[in-house]
């Protein structure tokens, strides 16, 4: 019997510690500080920060829909500037899934045509169309 005991200590003392104050900060710092290396594929860093994203709902850490968007679009490199200004300018609400969307189409357009500033203006004007 002492030795149930003691397992079932040592599980809840391992899942306090999991939980505690300063493992969630750690996970917020990685999601906060998160930010797309020049060359890194843009399908991996939405992997990445999906990950992220779930790890701090797995320590019951809610961020809003609309932050999850604007962590994204600021996580990325200057050379999406255009790109970030299109999809904030003149919106009334920015969702994570739409945001998601439209880099993963601008994605799809810069292997396309290059990854240069024409087809960032590309994806920009396709992001206004829709809008």
């Amino acid at each position: 019997m002492e030795k149930t005991s003691s397992t079932s200590w040592k599980r809840l003392e391992t899942l306090h510690a999991t939980k505690s104050l300063t493992n969630r900060l750690v996970l917020k710092q990685r999601l906060f500080t998160l930010c797309m290396n020049e060359g890194e594929l843009l399908r991996d860093h939405i992997s990445q920060f999906i990950i992220f994203l779930n790890d701090l709902k797995n320590f019951e850490v809610k961020i809003d829909d609309e932050d999850h968007a604007m962590l994204l679009l600021c996580s990325l490199p200057s050379l999406y500037k255009s790109f970030r200004e299109t999809m904030i300018y003149g919106r009334d609400k920015l969702s994570f899934e739409d945001v998601k969307g439209h880099l993963l189409s601008k994605g799809k357009l810069d292997n396309e045509f290059g990854s240069n500033r024409k087809a960032d203006r590309q994806a920009s004007i396709l992001v206004a169309s829709k809008k």
